[in-house]
């Protein structure tokens, strides 16, 4: 017979809620199957006789003989007329301590590629998948026109019918692909076609197919000095050597750029709005990064991660519009602009790199869903998508106000805020003697989250401090932050 514990394991797995689309029978059969994995039933134990267990579990005996029926099919269990059911004695079962210890072993056995040892290491760090006050990066997604998208994707079906539900082809749907290009052209002033649009699933595919079709292990990249730190672990992750090159008001250093000694394949740059300090790269120097790159027949590649947001004047035409020796591989996301469950980005590539992009994309995964594109050609074609942009800088630029505000009443003996011309977060300085991670851990344990600037420089850091984001968050949600903060910074002083 089943020892007592073992039976009250069937019986609660009998009413778990997880098993709820279970039938009975399978959800018996599980409970076995686990009490064998697990070792509680060792090889060649005798299992209670159908009718006995069914009067114990207090169900039919039917049910019983369907559940050792299947264990017996999967070979858990032997069978034998008029001796009864036994553990099968021919299968070793490992322990489940054992099977975990097994695969902790393989974790920490030399197992991984050095390529793979650097992916699992940069993949664990946190990340700002949720609008907890004030994570930056993130979009507002309650003002979001659900109605008219909704109407769209029916529009979408009506029109293609089963179509809509075949494979998109790698490049991307046609009509999402000449709508991006229509609206790089006109706000962008880029020389974008259709045929040179690359549909992605993230900016950060885009830089992982860069890292992997244009360099190979070794190569030297250029970066900003701060830059993004998705960039810098996809960089790493290719076994790319990241050079960081420092930044003024206007952008990068090409005095820096041109002192540089090892050769390079590439140059990242976030021209539009600086990621994280919110510097716009200067005309003057956007034509210095240009011909720099001629001159060292480097890639040019122009992350414009959130140039929809710019909140003084008209932004300044893309790096890649003013190439004319199309170097430039151009990056761009509907994530910030619209919302981050989109999960659409896109490339415009030279003529000469569309082909060799789109085959690597295919075989890193294939293709976008083509529903989710053709709703957002639709939505792109309808000005609907230049509405709701118009709509949300307003908003933006509102919080962003809001925010430097709050932080210069409560805040302003801790922090120093810069006010950005663009984007969705704001660069603050922390003011000398004060702990950046005791503020940041302590502000998580609260429920805000920021982004520590030090982790986004390379070298020595010029600035401590935090990323501040405002754009997915209420005039109220920022001030109960701000004002936490307050309280935060004042007991980091009174410990110290």
């Amino acid at each position: 017979m089943l020892k007592h514990a073992q039976l009250e394991t069937v019986k609660a797995s009998m009413i778990d809620p997880a098993n709820g689309a279970m039938s009975l029978h399978e959800r018996i059969q599980r409970a076995i199957r686990t009490l064998i994995l697990d070792g509680g039933l060792p090889n060649g134990k005798a299992l209670p006789a159908s009718r006995a267990l069914a009067k114990s579990l207090n169900v039919s005996r039917d049910t019983i003989e369907a559940a050792y029926t299947r264990l017996h099919a999967e070979g858990f269990i032997d069978r034998h007329t008029g001796r009864g059911s036994f553990v099968s004695a021919n299968t070793r079962f490992p322990k489940a301590h054992s099977r975990q210890r097994h695969l902790d072993n393989q974790l920490c056995e030399p197992g991984l590629s050095t390529r793979g040892q650097i992916i699992y290491k940069s993949g664990g760090s946190r990340e700002f998948m949720l609008p907890r006050p004030l994570a930056p990066g993130i979009p507002e997604t309650r003002m979001f026109p659900l109605q008219i998208w909704e109407r769209l994707q029916r529009q979408v079906l009506k029109e293609y019918k089963h179509r809509a539900l075949e494979q998109s082809p790698p490049q991307g749907m046609a009509p999402l692909r000449q709508a991006i290009a229509e609206y790089l052209n006109l706000e962008r002033g880029a020389h974008a076609t259709a045929e040179r649009i690359l549909i992605l699933t993230s900016s950060q595919q885009a830089m992982a197919l860069c890292s992997h079709v244009l360099m190979d292990w070794g190569d030297g990249i250029v970066i900003e000095e701060p830059t993004y730190l998705g960039a810098r672990k996809a960089f790493n992750a290719a076994g790319l050597n990241c050079i960081p090159v420092p930044l003024d008001s206007r952008g990068i250093c090409v005095d820096s750029l041109n002192a540089l000694k090892a050769p390079v394949k590439a140059i990242y740059i976030t021209p539009s709005h600086q990621y994280p300090t919110g510097v716009t790269l200067s005309l003057e120097r956007r034509l210095d990064v240009i011909n720099w790159a001629n001159h060292h027949h480097t890639w040019i590649i122009e992350d414009d991660y959130d140039s929809e947001f710019h909140y003084e004047g008209r932004p300044m035409a893309c790096v890649q519009g003013l190439d004319n020796s199309g170097r430039t591989l151009y990056i761009g996301t509907f994530t910030k602009s619209l919302f981050p469950g989109l999960r659409i980005a896109y490339m415009l590539l030279p003529d000469k790199l569309v082909a060799p992009f789109t085959a690597a994309r295919s075989l890193m995964d294939g293709h976008t869903a083509s529903i989710t594109q053709l709703t957002l050609a639709k939505f792109l074609e309808g000005g609907h998508f230049g509405s709701y942009v118009r709509m949300m800088r307003g908003v933006y630029a509102e919080r962003r106000d809001i925010l430097a505000r709050l932080l210069r009443q409560y805040l302003s003996d801790f922090v120093v805020g810069v006010t950005p011309v663009g984007g969705l977060q704001m660069p603050c300085h922390l003011r000398p003697g004060i702990s950046e991670n005791v503020i940041a851990d302590a502000a998580r344990r609260a429920g805000i989250d920021m982004l520590e600037l030090t982790r986004l420089y390379m070298d020595h850091p010029a600035f401590s401090g935090f990323l501040m984001g405002f754009a997915a968050y209420t005039e109220q949600e920022i001030e109960r932050a701000v004002m936490a903060l307050a309280s935060i910074f004042r007991q980091a002083g009174s410990s110290a």
